[in-house]
């Protein structure tokens, strides 16, 4: 028995295409399963960013009055125009700009060389990287209440060390020594983590590709420079960007040990819209500081994600 099936047209099977380009069209715009499983969760994260988002615009156009209940004075660009007009605001962002400086620079120096050195260890590596990584886990609150009492006029041992030596100053009296002190109260807690990022990216270079450099000749130095932190350079840079967004934030450790002072020495502009806001209730202006922060924080993460792109795009 023979059967015979009659061949496709061209018509039908321009009938057919036409009948699934809309189907294929509705199933590319129909979310997927995980699409919808995560829907519920974007939607609730897009609500708790973007109502608090617009609502500092609207504060940072308006003056907020809290008595009798919160309102709403619409005063245009009178808070945006004292921001761009005041003066010590400017030095505070100067601060700000010295300390984030310091703190990353010096940060990234030092954990890189405490991956080197505890990447080079033939025995004992876990033991030295717990020690390393332990002011890592102190709550900043903590750090500076240490920093604090350690640097007491009275009974702090820094101060009595630095006596010893012949510094018979107070180290939070003055306006160098404290701003120096609140720095490297920063860099001792969060070193550990560039060692941590470091140390993970020097891992992962492969020991043929080291190897490789010695037989060619290639000295500590040379190894270093042209084989080492060129193939960790891209882990370097999400290790500053990193600690380059929460530097620019930094509140903790100032505020409870120094509050900004002395006579404004180490108020940042977290610390200042912090005064702002909750010291003496300027809600408007504090918003407008609040959104400056935010562009600068964002302007920061697009140099360094630029950086990266172009690392990635040439390699």
């Amino acid at each position: 028995m023979t059967s015979s099936t009659a061949p496709a047209t061209p018509a039908d099977s321009a009938t057919g295409t036409a009948r699934t380009a809309p189907r294929t069209r509705r199933a590319r715009r129909l979310p997927g399963f995980e699409g919808r499983m995560m829907a519920p969760g974007l939607l609730l994260l897009a609500a708790l960013s973007i109502v608090p988002f617009l609502a500092i615009i609207v504060m940072s156009l308006a003056r907020v009055r809290l008595l009798g209940g919160v309102g709403l004075e619409w005063v245009g660009t009178d808070n945006w125009t004292r921001f761009f007009t005041d003066p010590d605001l400017g030095w505070t962002w100067v601060r700000t700009a010295v300390y984030f400086t310091l703190t990353v620079g010096l940060e990234m120096l030092l954990g890189v060389g405490l991956a080197l050195a505890v990447w080079r260890l033939a025995r004992g590596r876990n033991a030295a990287l717990t020690l390393l990584l332990l002011p890592m886990f102190v709550a900043p609150v903590i750090v500076g209440l240490l920093g604090r009492f350690l640097t007491d006029s009275t009974f702090g041992l820094y101060t009595w060390v630095l006596r010893q030596v012949g510094y018979d100053g107070d180290i939070m009296g003055s306006k160098v020594s404290a701003f120096t002190a609140v720095v490297l109260m920063d860099v001792w807690e969060w070193t550990p983590l560039i060692t941590l990022i470091a140390l993970a990216g020097l891992t992962s270079i492969p020991a043929s590709l080291r190897e490789a450099a010695s037989i060619d000749g290639a000295g500590g130095r040379s190894m270093l420079v042209h084989i080492i932190l060129p193939s960790i350079s891209n882990v370097l840079l999400v290790a500053l960007l990193i600690r380059s967004m929460d530097a620019i934030r930094y509140f903790d450790v100032i505020w409870v040990t120094t509050g900004g002072g002395p006579a404004d020495a180490t108020k940042t502009v977290p610390v200042r819209l912090y005064e702002t806001a909750f010291r003496f209730f300027d809600l408007g202006y504090a918003a407008a500081i609040g959104l400056a922060m935010l562009a600068a924080s964002i302007v920061v993460a697009r140099a360094f994600i630029r950086v990266l792109d172009r690392e990635g795009l040439t390699r």
